[in-house]
């Protein structure tokens, strides 16, 4: 053979291979329509919802091992397509992917689904995100204010970097903003925080500096940004202290709760109540005195105190510490959940556990109200794994694979598409795009006509 024929041989090899990933991919699409289909009527039927599952997404993060925001994503997706029926139809068929069908749910409705369809169909999924948020912008604009649109988008979100730094990101309305700059400021100035050297450095620092652009010697005196960065601290600890003015005392940041002894232990009839408020279930209480301050206080029989205990069983700091490094976050099966945790009792020092580490177990808030209502029993085995089960008995564990049965083969999709009469081939889920340049303001300007154009027709059947 020689080289021509090579060549040949390889150009062929390439389309072969080419014609089998583009078939294969649409015979994904259509297996992941019926998937997101499958969701969206289990999620209806509320399949995931056992007592102690929060939602479908949180199942399937659990049973299908998706991450938590893609399974909420999934679950979103699923509903939004039962109110779309063209682009679910080209998805069923095998001509849209996920990501186009992901971005298209998140605009689109009756009014506008065809113009978008033919743009899925004809541009890739760049294309797709590209017409989706100028669509976005433009509806933003034209149905929020300049103020409304600032209160709609504020947020604050953090994240810690790789060397350990946090770093904070604010999107915050001009009024709040500037009374941010103005505390900052403050602070700023404020002898606990200005460097004696600051007064000789210009007002506004150049920009380079202020976004760490310039690197200084540590032993030189800080920059803007540095001491932003310190008034920033300074601003955090004040309010922790203080709080904010209506807060005048420690005590408002507490919850106090009188409890009769009995009660609390074996849920006898007694005094279970807030301070000042209405009363309250025992295994509430038990609840929520797994890691609080308590302080006993012994009263004769017209309830006037006889004497007042220290504060006791309150996890200590050390214990927290080492309850923290071993269980990293609700210990439940399935739960993501890292932050908001509580120490939990496994056997209640109400009735006589110990304030230990192999007594403790950590568990977020939603978690541990269904211990302490009945939901979930936790169980201690002799090894000292634990066991989450439900009051019949029954385990909160992954559903174990049938081995009795084969396992899926992607060879099976064609023959099931085939027999569900559903016809794929390597053409189906190719994007029609051919290179040609896309207007993306034309369709966005098309697309809010249809929208328009469909609130008016609404408009005239209700006066009509």
């Amino acid at each position: 053979m020689d080289d021509c024929e090579r060549r040949a041989e390889r150009v062929r090899y390439l389309r072969e291979l080419a014609a089998q990933i583009t078939e294969l991919a649409g015979h994904l699409n259509a297996a992941n329509y019926r998937w997101l289909s499958l969701i969206a009527e289990f999620d209806r039927e509320r399949g995931w919802s056992d007592g102690s599952t929060h939602s479908c997404a949180h199942w399937l993060n659990w049973q299908c091992g998706i991450d938590l925001g893609a399974a909420r994503e999934k679950v979103r997706v699923a509903h939004a397509l039962e109110k779309l029926p063209q682009i679910a139809q080209a998805m069923a068929r095998g001509a849209l992917s996920y990501s186009k069908v992901r971005a298209l749910t998140r605009v689109a409705c009756a009014q506008t689904e065809t113009y978008f369809l033919e743009i899925a169909l004809h541009g890739t999924a760049a294309h797709v995100e590209k017409i989706v948020r100028g669509y976005r912008r433009a509806k933003e604009s034209e149905e929020l204010s300049r103020e409304e649109q600032q209160q709609a988008t504020r947020k604050v979100s953090y994240f810690y970097d790789t060397d350990g730094s946090l770093v904070l990101k604010a999107r915050l309305p001009a009024e709040i903003g500037a009374l941010v700059i103005k505390a900052l400021d403050a602070a700023v100035n404020d002898p606990a925080v200005r460097d004696v050297s600051a007064e000789m450095r210009p007002p506004q620092p150049p920009e380079e500096e202020e976004w760490g652009l310039i690197v200084r010697p540590a032993d030189e005196r800080p920059s803007w940004g540095a001491r932003r960065a310190d008034a920033l601290g300074r601003i955090a600890e004040s309010f922790l202290q203080h709080g904010a003015e209506d807060l005048s005392s420690g005590d408002r940041q507490q919850i106090v709760i009188h409890v009769d002894a009995e009660t609390l232990q074996d849920s006898v009839a007694g005094r279970c109540e807030l301070e000042d408020g209405p009363s309250l279930a025992a295994e509430t209480v038990r609840r929520l005195a797994c890691d609080a301050s308590v302080v006993t206080i012994l009263e004769d029989a017209r309830g006037e105190p006889l004497n007042v205990g220290r504060k006791t069983r309150s996890i200590p700091p050390a214990l927290q510490r080492a309850l923290r490094s071993r269980d990293r976050g609700c210990r439940f099966p399935g739960c993501p959940n890292t932050r908001y945790v509580d120490g939990h009792h496994i056997h209640h020092w109400a009735h006589g556990g110990e304030t230990k580490l192999s007594n403790l177990v950590q568990l977020c808030r939603f978690h541990h109200r269904q211990v302490h209502e009945g939901n979930v029993v936790i169980q201690q085995l002799d090894d000292g794994a634990l066991r989450f089960v439900k009051p019949d008995g029954e385990a909160f564990d992954s559903v174990a694979p049938d081995h009795t049965q084969p396992l899926g083969d992607w060879r099976q999709l064609p023959a099931t598409h085939e027999r569900q009469g559903i016809r794929i081939d390597e053409e189906t889920a190719a994007t029609l795009w051919r290179g040609e340049k896309m207007d993306c303001g034309l369709g966005v300007f098309v697309l809010l006509q249809h929208a328009r154009r469909g609130r008016n027709v609404s408009a005239e059947t209700v006066s009509g």
